[in-house]
């Protein structure tokens, strides 16, 4: 049977899934360590949220000033402190933080700012400074040096259609997916058996069937892998029907029934909020708030809510002043909210941003965003940050 390359592709519908898995990943005995049981969820605020009406410095003139039309008014912010507030449609984070679950850091950033979506994506998915362009993401080097104890090549799950860079390694990338049920549905069609029986056989016709033929193996087998732990549990919970939800959801059961995955991905927006920005981020930031809650609670009641944490982050914020669309531009620095049970700081990590002290119109940032990188591979994950990142950072105490 002579493999033709382009309905390969086209007809297996696994180009995200077959081509994001090495060829190489396979089982060896999964060594015990610390933190063996810890898992990370990263939830991508795509489109750059804005982050003063997030968290709002209810108390300052100097935010209402410069946002006549769309600042949260101060009796509709939900109080942190006597300065600072969350955003009226975040009720359930702040539960969190009252809860003690919630660290909350602010004026993060990185220096030289980029304001293209793009491009200050790109950054913050490979750790890089922005003067540098790398192609593999930090989560993708944490799987190359991971990927030796790896007994399965599903440590990293995106939930979603495609993989996004901070996912991909030199040697080793995640698998992305939306359904297990649909992506093991899909690599048991008749056609994608029968060419991975023919790599099997060894009829290979093409040089770089090799690659192909076992990628697409590979992936099989993490999808029937998946499926069927997943199905150890179904969540009774009432998560809410938007795609943030079912994907919350989805991640909830994948803990909950063990399946191997250190890292999960996932991505909520678009926050690119340049005219009627009102609507459109209360709406966002209550589906992040109230998916998030449940997921917990979802977690708890099944014991599971001790090995889990959380971070969010945006590729930037937004201009100080709004604009003439009752919207914001695009910003730099933003905050970053890390969320779970193992915190050892808690509430409001440090001070928020001066607008008193700006970077033309701009928020400057104090915190670099590769420390909260740091911080959490070699606490959390225990692994290599500095080879992870490329250089050494300064660890912080939220873990």
């Amino acid at each position: 049977m002579k493999l033709n390359r382009r309905k390969f592709i086209q007809a297996s519908g696994l180009v995200s899934a077959a081509m994001m898995i090495p060829d190489f990943l396979k089982a060896q005995e999964k060594q015990a360590e610390p933190n063996a049981d810890k898992i990370l969820v990263i939830i991508q605020l795509s489109g750059g949220n804005d982050g003063l009406n997030t968290v709002v410095p209810f108390e300052n003139n100097l935010y209402y000033n410069a946002r006549p039309q769309i600042a949260i008014r101060k009796n509709e912010v939900l109080k942190l402190n006597e300065q600072t507030g969350l955003h009226p449609a975040m009720q359930d984070f702040k539960e969190l933080y009252d809860d003690g679950k919630l660290c909350l850091v602010n004026n993060v950033g990185y220096p030289e700012p980029d304001r293209s979506h793009f491009r200050s994506m790109d950054i913050w998915h490979t750790a890089s400074n922005s003067n540098e362009y790398k192609s593999t993401g930090w989560i993708g080097r944490y799987l190359d040096e991971k990927c030796g104890s790896c007994d399965k090549p599903t440590q990293v799950l995106e939930i979603d259609d495609t993989l996004s860079l901070a996912l991909k390694g030199n040697n080793v990338k995640g698998l992305a997916l939306k359904d297990p049920k649909r992506l093991y549905g899909t690599t048991m069609d008749p056609y994608i058996n029968r060419i991975s029986k023919q790599h099997l056989a060894g009829d290979h016709q093409h040089d770089n069937a090799e690659y192909l033929y076992k990628t697409l193996a590979e992936t099989i087998s993490s999808a029937e892998y998946i499926y069927q732990t997943s199905k150890i549990y179904h969540s009774a919970a009432s998560y809410p029907d938007h795609q943030f939800g079912k994907s919350m959801k989805t991640i909830s059961e994948l803990i909950t029934s063990g399946v191997n995955t250190k890292v999960y991905y996932v991505s909520l927006g678009s926050f690119d909020t340049h005219f009627n920005q009102q609507t459109r981020q209360a709406n966002l930031l209550k589906q992040l708030s109230e998916t998030v809650k449940i997921f917990l609670d979802d977690l708890k009641k099944n014991g599971k809510d001790n090995d889990v944490l959380l971070m969010t982050f945006s590729e930037f914020g937004r201009r100080v002043e709004e604009n003439a669309s009752a919207g914001t531009d695009h910003g730099t620095a933003n905050q970053v909210f890390l969320i779970g049970n193992g915190l050892k700081k808690k509430g409001i990590f440090n001070e928020v941003p001066n607008l008193a002290d700006l970077d033309e119109g701009d928020l400057k940032y104090n915190i670099d965003f590769k420390n909260i990188y740091a911080t959490i591979t070699r606490k959390w994950l225990n692994s290599d940050d500095e080879k992870i990142l490329g250089s050494k950072h300064a660890y912080m105490d939220f873990l």
